[in-house]
């Protein structure tokens, strides 16, 4: 009956507290969610483009917003203490959520910036600005999640988790910079190591996060972990030496290569990624190798 007990109590105090909003943490959230929608929507009107980076900057802000509506709806009403208690760790979703939405958003700022602001065009300077205004509010919130309020992280919002993050990131920022591989085998092959690692981190993290779901799990996840690592290590290291040599093989940077339109630059981009996940997952299998900063090994 004690058990049944508590679930009562739990339940009896998830109900509807509009003075949440109110809060320090509430007004913030709605700040970056009224910026998020009107970034989304003046980029809307600024008009689209082919590029993907396109297509990813319009997700990201979409997908913040909407994930912070969320979280705001949940902590508005109170379930968050349900949550708490049947499945996740909520204070360290929250934050791991806002740490993860800072890094887009500074990332599709900085992105739309180079790739689609001129002189001339008054919507791109807007875009730009709110974009950048973004980041700055979700920024604000890790800051205050991590040192005024000082919240306890578990894992997504603990090193092991927001690396994980940046590793599926950084996956995700390689996918949307391909180009160019249609016809060269090798390329495609680079392709297939990049897409290899890049479904099974969002698992891992969501597997850490779902607690109850952990230990149900029929293997060990920390050994699947460092197995996991081991191979993505090998993959980038693949890649990162295919990938130079056949897209640049005979085919030096073009005399006239503005970054919004020349394939060169964007492959090189995918170059300058892929070293940088490659070194994301040795860092990740050292740190679990020697199970320090919070990474476990086994």
């Amino acid at each position: 009956m004690g058990c049944i007990d508590s679930i009562k109590d739990t339940f009896s105090q998830a109900k509807f507290t509009p003075s949440a909003l109110l809060s320090g943490r509430g007004a913030l959230h709605m700040l970056e969610i009224v910026l998020c929608l009107a970034t989304f929507i003046v980029a809307s009107f600024r008009g689209g483009s082919t590029h993907t980076y396109w297509n990813y900057a319009m997700f990201a802000w979409a997908f913040c917003g909407i994930m912070t509506l969320i979280i705001t709806i949940i902590e508005m009403f109170k379930l968050d203490i349900v949550l708490d208690m049947f499945c996740m760790n909520w204070a360290d979703f929250a934050t791991g959520m806002a740490m993860s939405s800072s890094l887009m958003t500074v990332c599709v700022a900085i992105t739309y910036a180079n790739f689609y602001l001129c002189k001339t065009c008054i919507l791109g300077w807007v875009v730009s600005i709110l974009a950048f205004l973004c980041a700055i509010a979700y920024i604000i919130e890790v800051l205050k999640d991590k040192c005024m309020d000082k919240k306890k992280a578990v894992y997504l919002a603990a090193l092991p988790g927001f690396w994980k993050v940046m590793e599926a990131f950084v996956s995700c920022m390689i996918f949307v910079s391909l180009t160019g591989y249609r016809d060269k085998p090798a390329l495609i092959a680079c392709v297939v190591a990049y897409a290899i690692p890049f479904p099974i981190i969002p698992l891992i993290i969501a597997t850490n996060i779902l607690k109850k779901l952990k230990k149900c799990l029929p293997f060990n996840l920390d050994r699947f972990v460092f197995i996991f690592l081991v191979i993505s290590v090998v993959l980038y290291v693949f890649a990162a030496i295919t990938w130079p040599i056949f897209a640049f093989k005979n085919n030096p940077r073009p005399k006239d290569c503005p970054p919004s339109y020349c394939v060169w630059a964007i492959q090189f981009m995918v170059a300058f990624l892929t070293y940088v996940n490659l070194i994301l997952f040795i860092v990740d299998l050292i740190f679990t190798l020697l199970g320090i900063c919070g990474f476990k090994s086994t």
